[in-house]
């Protein structure tokens, strides 16, 4: 886990950037950024940063015990719908008496931008700006924690990769080739591991395994894994 020394600071360098831009509190609803200041994975996120002062979560009302056990947020919002959540951070905005908003504008695995589209068309006089490119520049320079993260993260894959490579024979499907490879880092502790195989004279860019696609004598494979 994260220290709580480091995620309070990631945030207040984070409030700094926002005193410079002169945006009074952000929205981050991104996966990755939200862990980046929360220090979980957590689906669905939603977290609102002011310019000062503690940030505020908001959480699916039965999640809401279980994610305050796990963080060192504790201000926690609770909504049931998604409507309410969109109701939830306009009355935090309005309550806070916010005119300017940052929004962590980027592409992962659920549809912000669709979120952010909406927010600007309930709320017309409140101008949003994208903050995703204050966030990255933070998220640039390693601390200690990520440092050491990365490091037993690379250990995962080197698991990863070895298995996938040991289970390499003719026959074998491209899917059977990355299933190895993703249980065992999941087995080590990778929450969100990775795997690219391409076996065969066709090669693909992003090769996300086939289970068509078998191991043929002379072929050539190409395999890469990630793990967090």
């Amino acid at each position: 886990m994260f220290n709580k020394d480091t995620l309070r600071k990631r945030v207040e360098k984070f409030q700094k950037s926002m005193r410079e831009s002169k945006i009074e509190a952000s929205n981050i609803r991104t996966l990755s950024s939200f862990m980046y200041f929360t220090g979980i994975k957590w689906l669905r996120p939603s977290l609102m940063i002011p310019i000062e002062g503690e940030p505020t979560a908001f959480v699916i009302e039965q999640e809401a015990e279980e994610f305050l056990s796990k963080t060192w947020i504790k201000d926690v919002v609770t909504y049931r719908r998604v409507e309410d959540l969109m109701k939830g951070i306009t009355g935090w905005i309005r309550d806070h008496n916010c005119k300017i908003i940052g929004f962590d504008y980027s592409v992962e695995r659920d549809s912000y931008v669709a979120f952010f589209e909406l927010f600007k068309t309930l709320n017309p006089k409140i101008e949003v700006r994208n903050v995703h490119g204050m966030i990255m520049n933070l998220r640039m320079i390693k601390d200690y924690d990520e440092i050491e993260m990365i490091k037993k993260a690379s250990k995962i894959a080197e698991i990863g990769l070895d298995k996938a490579l040991n289970s390499i024979s003719i026959g074998v499907s491209e899917l059977d080739i990355a299933a190895e490879a993703i249980y065992y880092m999941m087995k080590a502790g990778s929450e969100s591991p990775h795997a690219y195989v391409n076996a065969g004279p066709n090669p693909r860019a992003h090769a996300e395994p086939r289970n068509d696609v078998k191991v043929r004598n002379n072929c050539a494979i190409t395999v890469v894994v990630s793990a967090d």
